[in-house]
Parts: structure tokens; sequence; C-alpha cells
């Protein structure tokens, strides 16, 4: 299933920790902190778990969005180059 993950993480080591997991899981990125990746529920839980360890008590929020097919092909992508 299509996976978003979407962060508002104030620690720049930490935000690179959960860039780094999202990688590791197969994501890819899309904004500076938003990741998108086709992956199995196996590898979205796992990802989950490290995405907890990684935040820890720090101060910050993560959002793990799933979308099936049918709505992934419907989202409509607005991008301009300069």
């Amino acid at each position: 299933m299509h996976t978003y993950v979407i962060y508002d993480i104030e620690s720049d080591r930490t935000r690179k920790k959960v860039s780094e997991a999202c990688l590791d899981h197969g994501l890819v990125r899309i904004q500076y902190s938003a990741f998108l990746g086709d992956i199995n529920s196996t590898r979205r839980n796992s990802l989950e778990k490290r995405l907890i360890q990684e935040l820890g008590k720090q101060s910050g929020k993560i959002e793990i969005i799933m979308v099936c097919e049918k709505d992934f092909q419907q989202r409509s992508i607005i991008e301009v180059s300069g």
C-alpha cells in the first residue's frame, strides 16, 4: 500500500535519523519532511517501530498515512520548475 510519512521535528539530529529510517525502508523523499513509498504491512510496522524509537522523547510529530491504489491514482501533483 502507498505510504506517506510526514513529520515536524525540531531536533536536526532526530530529523536526520527519521529521514534515514524512511530511506532504509524503501521510501523516497517527496518534500523536505515528507516521504512516499509502496511498502507492505510488515515493512510499515517495522518502520513505525523504528520511527517511535528514533523520536524517543524528543519534541515532534510523525504521521504515517496509508493510501489505497484507487485514491493514489486520483492524487493531483502541482509542480513548477523555475
